[in-house]
Order: structure tokens, then C-alpha cells, then sequence
């Protein structure tokens, strides 16, 4: 009975911990929502509004490059339909802005919660883990924002289905579109990590990935040529990022799964090892004769 409390007091323990590991990561992203809510001036008009204003640093980069390169959004205009509205997406906003920035740090604490289970070979193999998963995460939203964000932003203002139809667009509307080209890219981009991880424990490995190629190029693809200009240049620095997150997945499944043979092939006893157990069996059993 006493070994039972023991284990219940230990699994209690683990969910006091996991409790405090939560608290926080949430507390951190309030502090990061804290600091965008302040700043909201800044926020707003330089980060929220900039992939709608002709002037966003994307635009102007293809504009530079070449008048045929050029593209930007229609004449957005923003307005609210609720009397509560501005201050709702403020307050949205600013959580997502919180959760972008205190990533890194909700990494560290899902590493802190999850390194004491780890064998001191587990622990050396993924060291690093939260520097590469932030890494990764604050590419792809950098990349969502100044090329995803932009195409798309710029292709459904311009779209119209007849002449005379005035691209209004609400706060909510917009703050939610902007969401979906942003944050999901900082998930996607952290495929090479899921893909390992996965890959460790066979879920997944090369030979697979590498037969889904054509089906996931294709549709990095017909994405690409939906939001961007009818122009192979822009196809390309849309499409091509993510093609090459693939194929360094498919390699990272690879190498993990050699690895882990590798590891299994050291831990098998090679048939000297054999051979010296079964000596010291028989000497054994003679003595117990």
C-alpha cells in the first residue's frame, strides 16, 4: 500500500509541476501581450496595417526589382461594425503578439517539464532543441508576414467579380486573415522538427515522405500560384521556400532513422559478448553442481 501512495504522490507531484511549468508560460505570453497592448500606436500603424499600406517593404523590394514585378493592394478600407470592436481586436491582437514573443520561452519550459524523463543519451541527441523549434517558428512568421502576408493581401483586394463592388473590409475580417498568413506559418516551419521526432519513434521516415514529393509539391504550388501575381518570379519566392522545408525533412527522417539502427545495432551484444556469457552461465551452474 505504501508503494501505491508513493506512485500517486509522484504522479501528483509530476502534475504540480507540469501546473507551474503552464502558469508561466501563460505568464509570459501576458507580459508579451502587456507590452503590444502599451504599444498600441506602433503596433497598429507599422506592424498590423503595414502589408495593406502601398508603401510595406515587400512592395516596394518588387517594385524596385522591376516595373513588371510590381504589385500592391487595392485602396483597403478598414472599418468596425460593433461598437466594441477596436477594442476586442486590440485586445486579440495583442494575445497573438504575446504568443509570438514569449515562443522561445514556452519552449524552454515544455523542455524543462520533459528533460528529467530523458535518458542522458536522449537529452545530448535533441540539446539545442528549443534554440532550433524558436528558430524555425520566427522564420516562418517572418516569412508569413513579408511574403505570404503581402501576396495575399494584395491578390484578394484586387480581386473582383464585377465592376462598381468597393473593397470595405472589417477590423475582424482583416485582423483574422492577417492571423491565418502569419501564425500558422511559424507551425509549418517546424515540420523539420515534427518530422524527427516522429521519425524517432517510426511513425514516419524517408521512404514516405519522399512518395508524397509530387503530392506536396503540387499543392505548395497551386497555393503559390493562387495568392501571388501571374508571374513565375513571385511563384518562385513563394513556393520554393517550402519545397526546400520538405526535402530537409525527408533528409532529417533519413538520417534519424539510420541513427536509431545505428544505436539499435550498438546495443545488440556482438557473439563474443555471447560467448563470454555463456561461460560464465556454465561455470555457474558446475559450481552449483
Amino acid at each position: 500500500m505504501k508503494k501505491v501512495n508513493d506512485q500517486e504522490m509522484s504522479f501528483l507531484d509530476h502534475l504540480e509541476e507540469l501546473r507551474w511549468h503552464i502558469i508561466r508560460a501563460v505568464g509570459a505570453i501576458l507580459v508579451g501581450a502587456i507590452i503590444a497592448f502599451l504599444n498600441k500606436e506602433f503596433v497598429w500603424n507599422k506592424i498590423i496595417f503595414g502589408p495593406k499600406n502601398a508603401d510595406f517593404a515587400t512592395y516596394r523590394f518588387f517594385c524596385n526589382l522591376s516595373p513588371k514585378l510590381c504589385f500592391g493592394p487595392d485602396n483597403i478600407q478598414v472599418f468596425t461594425r460593433d461598437f466594441g470592436e477596436q477594442f476586442m481586436m486590440h485586445f486579440v491582437s495583442s494575445f497573438w503578439i504575446g504568443l509570438i514573443i514569449a515562443f522561445p520561452y514556452i519552449m524552454w519550459e515544455i523542455w524543462r517539464f520533459v528533460k528529467p524523463g530523458l535518458y542522458k543519451k536522449e537529452q545530448k541527441a535533441i540539446r539545442g532543441v528549443v534554440a532550433i523549434c524558436s528558430g524555425l517558428f520566427f522564420l516562418g512568421v517572418l516569412f508569413g508576414y513579408y511574403v505570404i502576408a503581402p501576396f495575399g493581401i494584395s491578390f484578394l483586394s484586387n480581386y473582383e467579380i464585377a465592376t462598381g463592388i468597393e473593397n470595405t473590409v472589417s477590423l475582424d475580417s482583416y485582423v483574422s486573415y492577417l492571423t491565418m498568413f502569419i501564425l500558422p506559418l511559424g507551425l509549418v516551419f517546424e515540420l523539420p522538427v515534427i518530422v524527427y521526432f516522429l521519425a524517432k519513434v517510426g511513425i514516419v521516415n524517408a521512404e514516405m515522405l519522399r512518395s508524397f514529393r509530387k503530392h506536396a509539391i503540387v499543392v505548395i504550388i497551386i497555393v503559390a500560384a493562387v495568392i501571388t501575381p501571374p508571374d513565375v518570379v513571385s511563384q518562385i519566392l513563394v513556393s520554393l521556400p517550402l519545397i526546400m522545408l520538405y526535402e530537409v525533412s525527408i533528409l532529417i527522417a533519413s538520417r534519424t532513422i539510420r541513427a536509431v539502427e545505428e544505436d539499435d545495432d550498438d546495443d545488440e551484444p556482438d557473439d563474443d559478448d555471447k560467448d563470454e556469457n555463456k561461460d560464465e552461465y556454465d561455470y555457474d551452474e558446475s559450481k552449483s553442481d
